[in-house]
């Protein structure tokens, strides 16, 4: 008889990122999905993955009843005091109808299981990695009582936890206040990484917001272990007034040219490079092992990840919504050790309900793709089942040749983002040693800013950043995108493009068809790929 395991993440107490993650008894991932991908909400705040599960369910053709196991990233019966709750769910049969909508026509029902939110972190880092051992720092906002935890992880045995550190000393959190402080929010700490690089190449030194040595550091305040969000962030704003008046009023688009923005933006991210950096030696020495998997929100600090020593790798679902696929396997683990974790386990693309008469359908080819891509044009592809995680890796993203700098700011402008903002290349393995150097597993997802050689910076000039780093991905099973890549070389161009994610403004990455004909007409891309077709503007 087949086990089916549905994990989740989205808790009922207002937190982000809620997804779903179905996976057999064998451990084998079949679907997996984020909330925000169907209700068109970004980070699906106070929301339970209810569509995401029944995608999850509908992919693979079962029905509520025939689930046994819904497990769920978080430890809910610990965390229900804190909020001014209890847990006084009788029955999963209750839990499940409240939160997932399920009517269970039978008289089973799931079990339901909760899983510690850095054990389903540290499990969906490890396994997906296919390291056979490997130490793993888990390092986000917070779990339930902590922020910081070491894991030692070897294939065929459970995990082990070997140090915690408590949510006073949250990196996340300090990166949070920083966001605040010059007037962005937590979701919006790419902005503030990206931004750090001014700091950088201006030369500010950075003020040092976290004190002590290597894995000895600490906040510059004292903090119980009761500690949680609401005591923090204000003894964090404490600390940046020492610098200037904040919360900034600066607009975002302007931050660049501010320099109290930048040098707070710097200082964060110098204290998260710094420490992070202590404690991935600290992990390698309390387990004895060298390779090391980075999960929670921290992990996707590309600039930080760029900077370590492999081996290292970042699952593609690195936040929150990993949880939905560490609370699964920490239930079903792989039987054997896997491949890194494929992150096109989405909604397929299927076809859009209708065309608007501003598109005509063409003949789809690679080489048709590459050759509006060398005239100039900017694409759009939806194509091939959607990924997971915050990035766009090829089946979902905005393409265009990265040669002319002014391409990055018709693509920020496009899609409303800020013109000091960064973009990012896509390109094959052979474009990648003649342009950047970095980590190859980092750049499996866009993990890892990489450095870009002297002549990438000529040459794929639109994706390189103020400090000389891209944030790059090396074309591994990204289908269409890969393909024309080829059609490129072929054509006498470098096989390198701009990559960003398909999205408007505010809403997340695109799912399926419809989603791609209505981003696309909102942002005026030259043409549209949708699944086998090929649509360009009259």
């Amino acid at each position: 008889m087949d086990l089916w395991v549905l994990g989740l993440n989205g808790p009922p107490i207002g937190w982000h990122d809620a997804a779903a993650c179905l996976v057999d008894e064998s451990g084998s991932v079949r679907a997996m999905a984020e909330e925000e991908r169907f209700t068109r909400v970004k980070h699906a705040i106070r929301t339970y993955p209810q569509k995401a599960a029944q995608f999850c369910l509908d992919r693979v053709g079962i029905q509520p009843e025939e689930v046994d196991v819904v497990a769920i990233g978080w430890d809910l019966p610990r965390l229900y005091p804190r909020f001014g709750g209890s847990w006084d769910f009788t029955s999963p049969r209750e839990f499940l109808s409240q939160r997932l909508g399920w009517k269970l026509a039978s008289r089973r029902s799931p079990e339901l299981v909760c899983v510690p939110h850095h054990r389903a972190h540290a499990v969906s880092a490890f396994y997906a990695s296919g390291f056979e051992a490997a130490a793993i720092l888990v390092n986000d906002g917070n779990g339930e009582d902590e922020s910081i935890s070491i894991w030692e992880g070897r294939f065929g045995a459970p995990l082990v936890q070997r140090e915690v550190w408590p949510r006073s000393h949250s990196l996340g959190f300090m990166y949070d206040a920083a966001c605040r402080a010059i007037g962005l929010s937590f979701l919006e700490a790419g902005k503030t990484m990206g931004l750090a690089a001014y700091g950088k190449v201006r030369g500010y030194p950075p003020w040092e917001l976290m004190e002590g040595d290597d894995a000895e550091f600490h906040p510059p305040f004292e903090l119980g272990p009761e500690a949680d969000y609401d005591d923090i962030i204000p003894a964090w704003e404490k600390v940046l007034r020492r610098f200037g008046p904040i919360p900034l009023t600066t607009p975002s688009a302007n931050l660049d040219t501010d320099e109290l923005a930048v040098r707070i933006a710097w200082s964060a991210q110098a204290a998260v490079e710094r420490t992070v950096a202590a404690l991935v030696r600290h992990s390698r020495a309390a387990t004895g092992l060298d390779p090391v998997c980075l999960a929670g929100g921290v992990a996707l600090n590309c600039s930080t990840n760029g900077l370590l020593d492999d081996p290292v790798y970042v699952p593609p679902v690195a936040a929150d919504a990993g949880g939905a696929l560490g609370s699964a396997w920490a239930v079903a683990p792989p039987r054997t050790r896997l491949d890194p974790l494929s992150p096109y386990l989405g909604s397929d693309v299927g076809k859009p309900s209708s065309v608007p008469d501003a598109w005509n359908p063409v003949t789809l080819d690679p080489a048709s793709v590459a050759d509006r891509l060398m005239r100039g044009q900017v694409g759009a592809v939806a194509w091939g089942r959607a990924e997971v995680g915050p990035r766009a890796l090829g089946h979902r993203s905005l393409i265009a040749l990265p040669v002319d700098p002014a391409i990055r700011d018709r693509l920020n402008t496009m899609k409303g983002r800020e013109l000091w903002r960064p973009l990012a290349p896509i390109g094959t393995t052979r474009a990648a040693t003649r342009f950047w150097h970095g980590s190859e597993r980092l750049q499996r997802y866009m993990l890892g800013a990489a450095s870009v050689t002297p002549q990438g910076r000529q040459r794929i000039a639109a994706t390189v950043h103020v400090d000389g780093t891209a944030r790059a991905q090396v074309a591994d099973g990204a289908g269409l995108v890969c393909e024309v890549l080829n059609e490129l070389e072929k054509g006498g161009a470098d096989p390198v493009l701009i990559n960003t994610s398909f999205n408007t403004r505010s809403e997340p990455i695109v799912d399926v068809a419809d989603d791609a004909i209505r981003s696309a007409e909102v942002l005026g891309t030259d043409f549209l790929v949708i699944g086998s077709e090929l649509l360009e503007r009259r």
